[in-house]
């Protein structure tokens, strides 16, 4: 079972372009699927046209959000509706085109846990979109270790059981390989076609280049400190305790030495006592912060691992009787 899930915001010229090469390619596969339309509250008549279209095909399923919450929560909103094995997410402006589907699939089936889109060959504006996208795709694949060169695009196949241990907020659903990777996913990158827009205006522009700049401070935070903040404040911490600790010492063997701390050193007496406070404060968080990730975990009932097989020996199963049988 496939599930396509396909946010949709003000995209009237594409639906019917995209359903018709939609089922065209899922039907040549021979496998069950269905699609998930989310109208992320389009002011233009894309809902009605898919509610025209849900009425024809069962295998449709189409949400309209109540406002424009934004592309992360449309799609975790169709992943949350998904019944597929596999669910697959793709953009409704038919620049992603159906007919690479399979090629994500295959790798899937081929025992990885996410298939990623690569746009190697891309049509965007240089200066606009290539040049601050190759740069975020860089940082990224730094910071989470996870080597793609393209995070930005949406479309990817994803075993479900992967979308199961990422929780989606913000804007983050560019970031799921790099979160799911803290649980041990397997990732193929896959090069797609990247096509112009035949229809509409892009709904993206320069100033996502510094969302995703504060996106990636919280992927680095999350992956290496989600289950031991301390680890984090803790440092900061005992860097600024040292320094105080530092400057308190020479303050005392100044004194000591017969000199006037008020008069000659106080403005470093006063960062000194700054350096302290904060370091005092930066142990609370972290404090606080261990308090919440153990509270998270154990009230939702997370795991901090993630279990990819499991596999046990057959043991012979003896009555009592046939114990006493043989030892006789």
């Amino acid at each position: 079972m496939i599930s396509i899930v396909i946010p949709i915001h003000n995209e009237e010229p594409t639906i019917l372009p995209l359903y018709d090469r939609l089922c065209a390619v899922m039907d040549s596969l021979g496998r069950q699927w269905e699609v998930i339309f989310v109208d992320d509250a389009s002011t233009d008549a894309s809902f009605e046209i898919l509610a025209n279209l849900v009425e024809t095909d069962p295998r449709m399923k189409v949400v309209q959000l109540r406002r424009n919450f934004g592309q992360t929560a449309a799609l975790s909103a169709g992943f949350d509706l998904a019944q597929g094995q596999v669910i697959l997410s793709m953009d409704g402006d038919l620049q992603h085109d159906p007919a690479d589907i399979p090629l994500l699939l295959e790798k899937i089936d081929a025992g990885y846990d996410i298939a990623s889109g690569w746009r190697k060959v891309r049509v965007d504006n240089l200066v606009m979109r290539k040049i601050p996208s190759r740069v975020a795709n860089w940082l990224i694949a730094r910071v989470s270790g996870v080597e793609l060169h393209d995070f930005g695009t949406t479309f990817k196949a994803y075993k479900a059981e992967v979308l199961h241990d990422v929780k989606l907020y913000g804007e983050l659903h560019r970031f799921i390989p790099a979160l799911a990777s803290f649980y041990g996913a397997r990732i193929a990158e896959v090069p797609i076609r990247n096509v112009p827009r035949e229809a509409g205006a892009s709904h993206y522009g320069i100033g996502r280049t510094f969302r995703v700049a504060f996106d990636i401070v919280t992927i680095q935070f999350l992956l290496r400190y989600m289950t031991r903040p301390m680890h984090f404040f803790g440092k900061l911490g005992a860097v600024g305790l040292l320094s105080s600790g530092v400057t308190f010492v020479y303050l005392l063997g100044y004194k000591l030495m017969g000199g006037h701390i008020m008069q000659q050193h106080g403005p470093l007496l006063i960062v000194a006592v700054m350096f302290f406070l904060a370091s005092l404060m930066l142990f609370g968080i972290g404090l606080m912060g261990e308090v919440l990730m153990r509270t998270y975990f154990e009230s939702s009932g997370r795991r901090i691992y993630a279990v990819r097989d499991v596999r046990m020996g057959h043991q012979e199963t003896t009555t009592p009787e046939a114990h006493e049988e043989s030892e006789s």
